[in-house]
């Protein structure tokens, strides 16, 4: 069977795209449904929220607001959720409040689905 040329050059285009997402892990978006931004949620309110607020507006000398917030919304969400998995030592030039943002927020025990469901909720915010 023939296909038209501009169907052939579409397809090539739609396989180039798909081909560079998957090779640049753009397979791994969070979970977007409600279940999982709850989840996400939950998770913040228990191991960010001493450093980033409840409300996520930030605590002085601690934590900076994530509402809003143009570092993170700079990143991929898998970006975003290895930025989470190393976290930020106060030696870093980009950390402005010269304390230790330590990896997995301080739990070793929270996953990378866990994690991916706390990047989930803040994209909500």
């Amino acid at each position: 069977m023939r296909y038209p040329k501009s169907f052939a050059m579409t397809l090539a285009a739609a396989l180039t795209v798909l081909t560079s997402v998957t090779a640049c892990g753009g397979g791994e978006a969070p979970p977007s449904d409600a279940a999982s931004v709850q989840e996400g949620q939950q998770i913040y309110g228990r191991i960010c929220a001493t450093c980033h607020g409840g409300d996520a507006n930030g605590m002085p000398s601690l934590g900076k607001g994530l509402r809003d917030n143009a570092y993170t919304q700079s990143l991929s969400d898998s970006e975003l959720v290895e930025f989470l998995k190393e976290g930020r030592s106060a030696a870093d030039p980009l950390n402005e409040t010269g304390i230790d943002m330590p990896p997995r927020g301080g739990d070793p025990t929270i996953s990378d689905e866990e994690l991916l469901a706390v990047v989930a909720y803040l994209r909500t915010l």
